[in-house]
């Protein structure tokens, strides 16, 4: 087939990866324009630019597609279909009519629950027991449209949104081949309209710990924010970023450090901090962490 793909984050990568290996002919990928990056804050292309540069395709970078002359280049390129995968831009009617297949998108929950920008964080922060990817027919409405393929997973119970985005994207790879091979067979499931919740876009107020919360809920949302933007505390003045942890059975006062391993007190059991990173740092496993920044028994970690 003829592809248009839009997609930014590394989770597009993968995707792109499968599209190109199957045989099929990218006309074009779509991505986010390129951001400041890194200490000299240099414009860098998104990974699915870097990528699709590599693989000798045509990158285009707009900054929106509600203009005519946009819409009009995008029709032009006559493709089958358009994949879209965490591209970042919302696409007008004219865009989703233009594909003679219309604009299919990878999403990477089980519709119609966790509609929106971050359902891999929200997925491990309310303790779903499991997530997965759906191939959907795009339309107007944020994530409403019709579902073509689904498959689920198992959310692991130490498992961060770095580890479960790796697995949802190779999943989500899979599927779109499989979709596109059996596009005329396939018949669209209508979402339901029980069930439905809301991914809202995280933001870095969410980070900060609140010790008081029961011990599985300060664990999610450790695991839910890692590694971006990372959930943490302050010690000596530091910020500290927790990347991973696990519930772990212990009790006292809420925020103290219960024993050099670094498990910490919660409202109602215990969580250990298995890995941390410093402001400037690299990330590092807590028996490492410690030899350096030595977070005794009985600090208080509600008064960094």
């Amino acid at each position: 087939m003829r592809i248009v793909f839009m997609g930014t984050p590394d989770f597009s990568v993968t995707v792109l990866d499968a599209l190109h290996n199957a045989g099929h002919e990218i006309v074009a990928v779509y991505s986010q324009p390129p951001r400041p990056a890194g200490r000299g804050k240099k414009d860098r292309p998104s990974p699915v630019h870097a990528r699709a540069e590599a693989l000798g395709l045509q990158v285009r970078t707009p900054t929106s597609l509600k203009s005519p002359q946009e819409q009009s280049a995008f029709a032009a390129l006559n493709a089958d279909v358009a994949v879209v995968v965490a591209y970042g831009l919302i696409l007008p009617q004219a865009i989703l009519d233009a594909p003679v297949r219309g604009c299919l998108n990878i999403h990477a929950s089980l519709l119609p629950r966790w509609r929106g920008a971050a359902p891999i964080h929200r997925a491990i922060m309310a303790g779903d027991a499991q997530t997965g990817v759906c191939i959907m027919q795009m339309e107007a409405g944020l994530d409403t449209g019709p579902v073509l393929l689904r498959e689920a997973l198992d959310i692991g119970a130490e498992e961060t949104t770095a580890q479960l985005h790796d697995r949802l994207g190779d999943l989500g790879a899979r599927l779109i081949v499989q979709a596109l091979k059996k596009l005329d067979t396939l018949v669209p499931e209508v979402q339901p309209e029980e069930g439905v919740t809301y991914a809202a876009k995280i933001d870095k107020s969410e980070g900060r710990i609140d010790w008081s919360k029961p011990a599985v809920e300060v664990d999610r949302l450790i695991r839910g924010l890692s590694p971006f933007p990372g959930a943490w505390f302050k010690f000596e003045g530091d910020r500290i970023k927790v990347l991973g942890s696990r519930v772990v059975e212990g009790s006292g006062t809420a925020g103290v450090v219960l024993d050099d391993a670094l498990h910490v007190a919660c409202g109602e059991d215990a969580v250990a901090l298995t890995r941390l990173q410093k402001a400037g740092k690299g990330a590092q496993d807590a028996e490492v962490f410690q030899r350096g920044a030595q977070i005794r028994a009985g600090t208080d970690l509600n008064k960094g």
